[in-house]
């Protein structure tokens, strides 16, 4: 009977353990998989920008014949509280980028992804020295969310200024200037509506531009030639359709400025022209005056195989 006893003490005791061992699993897979899950739903709510995006046969058609579009216009640029003629010129292009260095691929991979890219220009002069402006775009195409990156600089007899754009882990944004109080900064700041990229947005899907009450950080081009705070200003947003054309308004009343983009209906939904009204100048010199480009030409071009004495009449074509 004694071994009888302990025999059963002992299964009693292996048994107790092995429930207990198994009780313990349960509860760490049980923890396990709501962990998992609660860490799936939280990406999917924090993220919900990163949506895949479908890209109509059009589209691919007119944006994947390994040619850009090109549009020249006619520029009046205010500076100073002056009004100055000049051209300004449109080059869109699909292109690999990679995320992780983001820059463009040499080839597409499994770290790149498409994007439209938008390379504006503009070229005036003020009085005896000339200035000129580029600003860079690369907006996402098989994915919803702001572009990947921006990039602008100003160029004039005084100096340089730079800024750039890495949408990361929020916005990491560089500025270089010759400028003494705006030399080699760097800030973070969160995500949010560029008004940069609602150029490129526009080309890919005008119905989904942000439309009401909302926050923009201006384009780099006016924080720059303004000396503005980078941060988001309260704006409002309307588009308003007509017979043929479309004219997408940006108004902030802090900053009392207004950009308003007219483009085509139909696809590609190419742009026709814009207006920018704001106080150029500074003291009591500043004037508010009215910026505008009108469109000049149109064309699709392979341009960056197009660079032999014999490829200028393009130029000429686009009326630059």
């Amino acid at each position: 009977m004694k071994c009888i006893e302990l025999w059963r003490r002992w299964w009693n005791r292996r048994l107790f353990v092995f429930l207990r061992k198994s009780f313990s699993m349960m509860i760490s897979k049980t923890f396990s998989t709501l962990i998992a899950i609660l860490a799936l739903f939280m990406f999917s709510c924090s993220s919900p920008d990163k949506k895949p995006r479908e890209i109509s046969k059009n589209f691919k058609k007119y944006w994947y014949a390994g040619e850009a579009e090109i549009t020249s216009y006619k520029l009046s640029q205010a500076r100073y509280g002056e009004l100055r003629e000049g051209k300004a010129v449109l080059i869109y292009v699909t292109e690999p980028f990679l995320t992780d260095k983001q820059v463009k691929a040499n080839q597409p991979n499994k770290n790149s992804a498409p994007v439209l890219k938008l390379n504006s220009t503009k070229n005036f002069n003020t009085g005896i020295y000339p200035y000129s402006i580029m600003n860079s775009v690369f907006y996402p195409l098989n994915f919803n969310d702001h572009a990947l990156k921006i990039v602008t600089s100003v160029t004039e007899w005084c100096g340089q200024a730079y800024m750039q754009l890495n949408n990361r882990s929020g916005f990491d944004i560089t500025v270089h200037s010759y400028f003494e109080n705006e030399a080699d900064k760097q800030l973070n700041l969160d995500t949010n509506i560029l008004e940069d990229e609602l150029w490129t947005q526009l080309r890919v899907n005008p119905e989904n531009l942000p439309a009401g009450e909302i926050e923009i950080i201006p384009s780099f081009e006016f924080i720059r030639l303004n000396h503005n705070e980078i941060k988001p200003f309260k704006a409002t947003t309307t588009l308003i359709k007509n017979n043929r054309f479309s004219t997408y308004t940006i108004d902030y009343k802090n900053l009392q400025r207004t950009l308003e983009i007219t483009f085509q209906n139909e696809f590609p939904y190419t742009i026709e022209g814009w207006k920018e009204t704001y106080k150029s100048g500074f003291g009591n010199e500043a004037k508010t005056l009215t910026s505008s480009a009108e469109k000049i030409k149109t064309i699709k071009s392979a341009y960056w195989t197009k660079n032999s004495s014999t490829d200028v009449y393009l130029r000429d074509s686009l009326g630059l």
